[in-house]
């Protein structure tokens, strides 16, 4: 008898599993039953795109089936997304090459400044030069013309002085053995003939009686030797010191 009952309970127990079991499985059946009609409104919704497709294999001649033209349509997404992202690396790397562009543009730009700069003031330099350079030729100019003058003026002190000295030599009946162009000696010559004459003339006063005042007379000939051989000594001087004179 008890063991009647215990086999009573325990299949008491398994009814209870497997009602419980059972109520799982009108639940599962339940929920496959709303996915497959979910799956069947999805299945007649999508029903003209394998239509679709089943008459592009048709028309095309480059696929055979629909699955070989999904795995096209697959390859091509994949090349795309490769594309759009080596477009993107692309695009950043021109973003990159514009920003230097634009950096060496603007350095570029004031380089060309500095530069421009620099050339105005090397012009203005070049400008000062140049009427420096100007100035210059225009003293030298000057230089040179005044040098001639001076340099004809010598020539014809010089000539000035041979001339008295061949008057005096003539006069005096010296030996003419003081070559032409040694002025300082044909000066010296005039000058001892001039105080030979002096001596002579200062003697010939102390034996005269006072001068009896009388209207001044004309010049004569030796008061016009002492004067041309004063101004000729003092031209010859000047011109001596004038002569020892280098232009720069």
């Amino acid at each position: 008898r008890g063991r009647a009952l215990q086999k009573a309970e325990e299949e008491q127990q398994q009814a209870s599993q497997r009602g419980v079991e059972a109520e799982h499985l009108r639940q599962e059946i339940a929920r496959l039953l709303a996915v497959k009609e979910k799956l069947c409104l999805c299945l007649e919704a999508h029903e003209a795109f394998p239509k679709y497709l089943q008459k592009v294999v048709e028309k095309a001649e480059q696929f055979q089936e629909i699955p070989e033209l999904i795995r096209r349509f697959q390859t091509l997404i994949a090349t795309q997304a490769k594309l759009m992202q080596r477009e993107l690396v692309n695009r950043e790397a021109v973003e990159e090459e514009r920003a230097r562009l634009q950096k060496y543009v603007e350095e570029s730009s004031n380089q060309i400044l500095r530069q421009n700069n620099q050339i105005a003031q090397l012009q203005a330099q070049l400008e000062q030069a140049q009427i420096r350079v100007h100035e210059g030729e225009s003293v030298w100019n000057r230089i040179q013309n005044t040098a001639a003058e001076k340099t004809l003026e010598v020539g014809q002190i010089k000539l000035a002085a041979l001339n008295l000295f061949q008057m005096v030599a003539k006069h005096r009946k010296l030996p003419a053995d003081v070559a032409k162009e040694d002025t300082e000696a044909q000066l010296d010559a005039v000058n001892l003939c001039m105080v030979d004459l002096s001596d002579m003339l200062a003697d010939f006063r102390k034996g005269d009686p006072p001068p009896v005042p009388q209207p001044e007379p004309t010049a004569t000939p030796q008061s016009e030797l002492n004067k041309t051989y004063a101004t000729s000594r003092t031209t010859t001087s000047l011109s001596t010191q004038k002569t020892k004179w280098t232009p720069i």
